[in-house]
């Protein structure tokens, strides 16, 4: 017989079993699970028989089942966030957590430390759980694995990014939109040479506010000069570099708009060293900003966390109706920063 969990979430259709793949690779079931678990007694030739049926079936391993005959229970949302030290994660962690916790069940959070090769094995090991549901924030810039989940039963919400080459729902904020704003309250306090300073660029929301910055110099008719734009500063010390770099320059940019929290106080830390009239402009609020003068496009983590977490719930009680990408506000909060240098 399949191998069935007595009690715990809804059934998931169409997932194959350990007998399954006993069946395919034509040994019995106490075979396939001792090769699936590595045991020294099953011949290399037989485990790599049915490690090649349990890939063409798309076999995972049932953790959650193995949990619930220890007594755990059958009610867990899996969470995979990026880089834990990121005081912007543990936010939407807050909506998340609260969403779920209204609804009685137990949240499992991972992290992929923003790292591409960490972000597949954490999220196979939240869907060998039998987790009821998976929000992710992307950092791969593929995730064609992760297509054929929601068939499977499983809802998927992306999280701050979409996915890549896979259908799920998703929850972003207004990065373009909110980005422009803030290179347009620079240039309307009178700077002409603003530059940018963004993280990792093969993020989506690093392309969508460099969008954004690239929009705001169109509308106000300034120059784009490709020399003031840096990429792929991650951390706040990079973001301190690049700026550092920018300010050196021959013709040094009269204002800056970071694409991020980390860039935003990497720039200012630079700004401050240099004794620079910079202005500057984050996306991201960020601990201390109102307190150093920062000016932000700000929005809301722990919302984004929950209205996630809501449509990931929805999801669980029907898996039906089409994909949803919802965009959440963002607000200009005008500081001392950005006009502080003021040129008009």
């Amino acid at each position: 017989m399949p191998d069935q969990d007595t009690h715990g979430p809804r059934p998931v259709p169409g997932r194959a079993t350990v007998s399954d793949v006993a069946r395919l690779a034509g040994v019995s079931i106490k075979t396939a699970s001792r090769a699936l678990n590595d045991h020294p007694s099953v011949k290399s030739s037989t485990r790599a028989r049915v490690v090649q049926a349990a890939s063409a079936l798309r076999f995972r391993p049932n953790a959650m089942a193995r949990e619930l005959r220890q007594g755990s229970r059958a009610s867990t949302v899996a969470f995979v966030i990026g880089d834990m030290t990121n005081p912007f994660y543990s936010q939407v962690a807050v909506g998340v957590s609260d969403a779920t916790a209204e609804r009685g069940l137990t949240l499992v959070m991972a992290a992929s430390g923003d790292q591409e090769a960490r972000e597949r094995p954490t999220v196979d090991s939240m869907l060998e759980r039998r987790v009821l549901a998976l929000l992710l924030v992307p950092i791969a810039d593929d995730h064609s694995y992760l297509e054929g989940e929601r068939q499977f039963g499983t809802p998927i919400v992306a999280v701050d990014r979409p996915l890549s080459n896979a259908a799920s729902d998703s929850v972003i904020f207004d990065n373009r939109g909110g980005a422009r704003s803030g290179v347009l309250a620079l240039a309307d306090a009178g700077h002409r040479r603003i530059g940018f300073v963004g993280s990792s660029s093969h993020l989506f929301t690093h392309r969508e506010r460099l969008y954004g910055y690239h929009d705001a110099l169109v509308i106000r008719g300034l120059d784009q000069d490709p020399a003031l734009v840096r990429e792929d500063a991650a951390s706040i010390d990079t973001a301190e570099a690049a700026t550092a770099q920018l300010l050196d320059r021959a013709e040094p940019p009269e204002a800056i708009f970071a694409g991020n929290n980390r860039a935003a106080f990497g720039a200012f830390r630079a700004i401050q060293r240099a004794g620079s009239a910079t202005a500057l402009v984050g996306f991201d609020d960020f601990e201390l900003a109102e307190t150093l003068g920062v000016s932000v496009v700000s929005h809301s983590p722990a919302e984004m966390g929950r209205v996630a977490a809501t449509l990931a719930l929805r999801r669980i009680d029907a898996l039906d109706g089409g994909l949803e990408q919802i965009v959440l506000p963002t607000q200009l909060q005008l500081r001392d920063s950005h006009r502080a240098f003021h040129r008009v």
